[in-house]
């Protein structure tokens, strides 16, 4: 199958690249970007040279459907809502990697994003899909979930599930490299800012925080607020996800882990840590895994989750694959198992 990518200049894009180009059943079909169109892939970035020698060039939507078997929007927040409308009047597969269809209510969308929302039919076709919570194939219109979403719900999700918790807000902490800022330049991503350095950005206003309670309420519908915040560190991929939360009174840390194992024994990409033991950053750099770690305060009665997720492979364009091997009903790790770079 051919998979067009719009949006393939920016970091997610050029990662579908990478892992398409290893996937046994997709190859790369048309590639698009609207700033960058009518250059080569490898004059754009030398490290394709001899692999990926395609000419970027702008779209209509008719080609896209014409020329491939499937089309990945790799774009910021606020294109797919105005450009996937005739893929999905043709029922053409896509698969979206941007906020614009995670969040059903159109005004919460606004809220958070600060941009208009979606149409309301395209809301309500698409299907939001994190694997690991998935039991039958998607439909033709997926959002694939946020990066620090997807950190944060799992390394949560069996806690809620199991209804292990105290009726307190859970607490986030989330950390990641500068490739979850993007290509666009500014103060925060410049060198002389984040080298050597840690920052703090969007305190109570990071745009995933609704999508992460959304999800968290299919489990426990009383769960309205999290606290959640968000840091940037000078390391260029990754996120480390720490979860705070009180453990209901007599509550095992066995049972904790049990919970965890029940919930992720049976899927490919999640790893738990042996008790004791808790996940590094470098350990799933490149891949599709996410790595789980906790331990239990028995003075306190706080548990500490710590998760760690590549978030251009497993928080983005992994996913998205992930996603598409569940869609055509391969097995979900079909061309993703990769060994870590380490160190």
């Amino acid at each position: 199958m051919k998979a067009a990518i719009i949006g393939v200049t920016g970091y997610t894009g050029l990662e579908l690249v990478r892992l398409i180009c290893k996937h046994p059943v997709l190859e790369l079909g048309t590639l698009h970007s609207h700033g960058q169109h009518t250059k080569n892939s490898a004059e754009l970035y030398p490290h394709l040279n001899d692999l990926v020698e395609k000419t970027i060039i702008g779209y209509t939507p008719e080609q896209v459907m014409a020329e491939n078997d499937i089309v990945f929007f790799a774009t910021p927040a606020g294109v797919t809502k105005e450009e996937a409308a005739p893929f999905v009047a043709a029922n053409f597969p896509v698969i979206d990697l941007s906020g614009d269809l995670r969040l059903k209510d159109g005004a919460t969308y606004q809220k958070w994003y600060k941009k208009t929302p979606a149409d309301a039919k395209l809301l309500k076709k698409a299907q939001y899909c994190l694997p690991e919570l998935m039991d039958k194939k998607p439909g033709n219109l997926i959002s694939n979930p946020g990066c620090y979403a997807t950190a944060a719900i799992l390394t949560a999700m069996p806690l809620v599930k199991a209804n292990l918790i105290e009726a307190t807000p859970l607490i986030f902490d989330g950390k990641s490299g500068l490739t979850g800022a993007g290509k666009t330049l500014s103060d925060s991503s410049h060198f002389v800012t984040c080298a050597e350095n840690m920052t703090m950005y969007k305190l109570n206003e990071h745009q995933h925080i609704p999508e992460i309670i959304s999800v968290l309420q299919q489990f426990d519908k009383s769960l309205t607020n999290i606290h959640f915040t968000t840091s940037l560190i000078p390391v260029k991929r990754g996120i480390m996800m720490t979860l705070y939360a009180q453990i209901k009174k007599g509550v095992t840390e066995n049972e904790i882990y049990a919970a965890y194992t029940a919930s992720y024994n049976h899927r490919a990409f999640v790893r738990m840590q042996p008790l004791g033991q808790l996940p590094q950053l470098r350990q799933v750099v490149g891949t599709n895994f996410c790595d789980i770690g906790l331990g239990l305060n028995v003075q306190t009665g706080i548990l500490t989750v710590v998760g760690v997720i590549d978030n251009l492979v497993k928080g983005a364009s992994g996913q998205a694959l992930q996603n598409f091997n569940l869609w055509a009903q391969l097995d979900e790790d079909t061309g993703l198992r990769d060994v870590p770079m380490f160190p």
